[in-house]
């Protein structure tokens, strides 16, 4: 009888990110797109979600406006985030959308709230999931990345994100002490639009700073590949004319340091409460680095450089929080001490 039901039942693990939602559908990413939504101011319905929204972000005339719902890693509009959601699972190919019972298995960071935490079983609940579970971000980082977090062996993961860095020691199927910092990829895009407008008078938006991040940015000032200079179109502060100006990566690993340190400190914090046996652990295995933040060129030497400990970069950072999600989907009966469950 519980397979009969089963066979209704759709499972998805979702990695619920202030930057971007990966779904993972009968054990592949399916889903990979901006966490935004676009929608009519008169009428509040949603043109876009993904994708397309963010074409439209900071394009828009008075009739659109574009939302992202989540900051510093949770839900700051409720409505908004659950239509997302909702738009984003209807994207999942081959689904089937008359059943519309699902399990859910849903990533957050570690320094979540109970209210936050509220906040995403209702959303979860208005989306249609029967039974949702929810996972820590350095938790299921660590599952995706192939750690066996089951061993009496101590290891650091590094959570660089969209909205928040989840820096945790895991061992024995546990966070032993964790860090959660609201320094993360988003505040490393205001850095570099307040330094274009500081140093260069330059105004530019959101999307033109991450590509400044992703094309030039850097954590250290002198790299061994550096990459070359990047064209940068906005508006002159001083004309009000559209212009050009060319950035190095040295400039942008400048605007960064301060953020950076914010990082390496959180870092060394949660190293010194690490109980000592755990902490030789982490002498040997070092420290793993993943999220959308673990691809600033130069910032594992960084940290190496800072802790005098190996730091590993994981193979698929990007995906790594989601992959482990869906792991635990898999083996919710094996992890079952790993989750926070609600049963509706």
């Amino acid at each position: 009888m519980r397979n009969f039901f089963n066979f209704f039942t759709q499972e998805i693990a979702i990695d619920l990110g202030t930057a971007n939602t990966l779904i993972i559908f009968n054990d592949d990413v399916i889903v990979d797109e901006p966490s935004i939504v676009a929608v009519n101011r008169n009428t509040n319905e949603v043109i876009a979600v993904g994708n397309r929204a963010m074409m439209m972000h900071e394009k828009t005339h008075q009739k659109i406006k574009t939302i992202r719902p989540l900051k510093d890693g949770v839900i700051a509009d409720f409505e908004a985030a659950e239509r997302m959601i909702q738009g984003l699972i209807d994207l999942i190919p081959n689904r089937r959308k008359m059943f519309r019972n699902m399990r859910m298995v849903v990533c957050i960071p570690s320094g979540i709230t109970e209210v936050e935490k509220r906040a995403v079983f209702d959303s979860a609940e208005h989306v249609g999931s029967r039974e949702t579970y929810l996972i820590h971000e350095p938790m299921a980082a660590a599952l995706g990345i192939g750690l066996d977090v089951t061993e009496p062996i101590g290891n650091m993961i590094i959570d660089i994100g969209g909205g928040t860095t989840e820096i945790a020691v895991i061992a024995l199927a546990g966070i032993v002490c964790d860090q959660s910092i609201r320094t993360a990829g988003d505040e490393f895009t205001i850095d570099i639009m307040n330094y274009m407008r500081r140093q260069h008078n330059l105004l530019i938006g959101e999307r033109t700073a991450e590509q400044i991040k992703i094309h030039v940015g850097a954590a250290l000032h002198e790299l061994d590949n550096p990459p070359e200079d990047y064209a940068v179109n906005g508006r002159d502060l001083m004309t009000g004319i559209p212009k050009q100006i060319m950035v190095s990566y040295t400039e942008i690993s400048h605007c960064l340091d301060k953020s950076v340190s914010k990082i390496e400190e959180a870092i060394l914090k949660a190293l010194e409460s690490t109980p000592p046996e755990l902490a030789a652990d982490i002498y040997q295995t070092g420290l793993y680095l993943t999220g959308g933040g673990a691809l600033l060129r130069g910032l594992d030497k960084r940290i190496a450089q800072k802790t005098k400990l190996p730091v590993h970069i994981a193979d698929d950072p990007l995906r790594a929080v989601v992959r482990g999600t869906g792991i635990a989907l898999k083996n919710i009966a094996k992890y079952s001490f790993l989750i926070t469950h609600k049963n509706l």
